[in-house]
């Protein structure tokens, strides 16, 4: 069994035991590796957000809180796969850490026969490497950041007119088109709703302080006409 296979194994494991625990050394014994292996797996999980808890004394030992888990889903594996290939053709855009990892965790709430078929054809789709695609820049994170947040950032940013300048902006959401991603905020140099392409960042920093609640008509203006939401129920 590979890493990522056990990965995905440990947390059904897991959340098949839930409410009682695993301790390092059943679950070595059971996935044949070393407690030192199974601990830093764990571990992996843990950073990747996976609701898993470590208890010591008799019985503790590592559990996932079932409330916080997915139940298995009826999320078909060509779906998964569609997913996938999506995620990776696109080009570097924002939250897509964030999408790889939503990924891992709809896949592994998958019923089990589904979850492997759908890994299977995943690993069917290869890509030629391209030197010429960038990981997403530290901008990006940052601006990110601050719409997670919801804090005014400052942006050391060039127009279309050429003109560079720095400004606060109070982050409202993102917006995308074929060629480029765009930050849609209320920018407090012009004291108007603005759209800044991503690429035309130098510099952005987060300043801490809560933007206040503004609507997509005040921070797009007539562009807001042209958006859609990525998600509709």
């Amino acid at each position: 069994m590979n890493r990522t296979d056990r990965l995905y194994a440990i947390v059904e494991e897991l959340r098949a035991k839930a409410p009682r625990a695993w301790t390092a050394r059943q679950l070595s014994q059971h996935f044949e590796v070393s407690t030192r292996t199974i601990e830093r797996d764990v571990l992996a999980l843990q950073e990747a957000g996976v609701p898993i808890w470590a208890t010591t004394g008799p019985g503790g030992g590592y559990t996932v809180d079932p409330a916080m888990t997915l139940p298995p889903l009826n999320f078909t594996p060509d779906e998964a796969m569609a997913i996938a290939v999506a995620l990776a053709v696109s080009r570097p855009m924002p939250f897509v850490s964030g999408a790889h990892s939503a990924l891992r965790k709809l896949v592994a709430a998958m019923p089990a026969p589904d979850r492997h078929r759908a890994r299977d054809l995943v690993g069917r789709v290869h890509l030629v490497r391209d030197s010429d695609i960038a990981a997403p820049s530290p901008v990006l994170r940052t601006v990110e950041r601050a719409v997670l947040d919801g804090v005014v950032v400052e942006l050391d940013y060039t127009d279309r007119d050429g003109a560079r300048t720095v400004r606060a902006v109070e982050p409202f959401g993102v917006t995308g088109t074929n060629d480029n991603w765009y930050l849609m905020g209320w920018c407090r140099l012009r004291n108007d709703g603005r759209v800044f392409r991503f690429d035309r960042i130098h510099a952005a920093a987060t300043t801490g302080e809560p933007v206040p609640r503004r609507s997509l008509d005040e921070v797009a203006g007539n562009y807001a006409d042209r958006l859609m939401p990525i998600f509709q129920d």
